[in-house]
C-alpha cells in the first residue's frame, strides 16, 4: 500500500513556506507520495474563529523569531514579507487552476520565492503579473483561468474539505486521518509515515 501525505497550505502562511521547502526530500525519504491540498485560510479562520498570529502581537514577535530560527535550522533563505497579511484568493485560485497539472510545482515555487524570499508585492494584479511573467507564465491567462467558475469552485471544495476535517490554520497535514498543524511538526509526521 502506498504512502500518502496531505498537505493544505496558502501560500500567505510563512510557516508554510517553511514546511513547503522540506516536502521533497521528506517524500524522498519516506517513499511518500505528496497530495497538495490550496485551501482558503481566510475562509478556515472564519469558519474556526481562529485568526493569523500575526494579529497578536505578542504571538507575532514570537513568530518572527521562531520562523527565522526555523529558517535557519533548515538552511533556507527567508524574508518576512513587507506586505504581510496578503489577501492570496487570487493567488490561490492560481494554485487550484495549476493543481494537477505539469506546472503546479513552477507556480507554488513562483510565488512562494517571490513572497517570501525576495519579498516581492503580491497585493496588486501588476505585482502578480511580474512575477508570473518571470516565472514563464501568461499572467493574462493565469488570471482567466482564476475567474473560471471550476476553477473558484475548486478552491471552496477543497477549503470546506479542511473545515470538516477540522483545520484551523495552515501548514496542516494528514497522514490517514491523523492531522498534524505546523512547519515545527514535520518530524511527527515522517515518524507517522514510517
Amino acid at each position: 500500500m502506498s504512502k500518502s501525505l496531505e498537505f493544505f497550505f496558502d501560500v500567505g502562511s510563512p510557516a508554510t513556506y517553511v514546511a513547503w521547502t522540506q516536502l521533497a526530500a521528506l517524500a524522498e525519504r519516506t517513499g511518500a507520495e505528496i497530495i497538495y491540498k490550496p485551501m482558503l485560510l481566510g475562509g478556515v479562520f472564519k469558519a474556526t474563529g481562529n485568526q493569523s498570529p500575526a494579529m497578536i502581537p505578542s504571538k507575532a514577535r514570537y513568530m518572527l523569531v521562531d520562523l527565522q530560527r526555523a529558517a535557519d535550522y533548515y538552511q533556507i533563505p527567508f524574508n518576512f514579507n513587507p506586505y504581510f497579511p496578503v489577501n492570496t484568493l487570487m493567488l490561490m485560485r492560481g494554485a487550484a487552476a495549476h493543481l494537477d497539472t505539469p506546472r503546479f510545482h513552477d507556480y507554488i515555487s513562483a510565488v512562494f520565492t517571490a513572497l517570501w524570499v525576495n519579498g516581492k508585492d503580491m497585493t496588486t494584479p501588476e505585482g502578480v503579473s511580474a512575477v508570473l511573467l518571470a516565472a514563464g507564465f501568461d499572467p493574462a491567462e493565469v488570471f482567466g483561468l482564476c475567474e473560471q467558475d471550476a476553477v473558484k469552485d475548486r478552491l471552496k471544495a477543497i477549503t470546506n474539505e479542511a473545515i470538516e476535517r477540522h483545520v484551523f490554520g495552515a501548514p496542516t497535514f494528514f497522514v490517514g486521518d491523523e492531522m498534524f498543524f505546523g512547519q515545527d511538526r514535520l518530524d511527527y509526521v515522517e515518524r507517522a509515515l514510517r
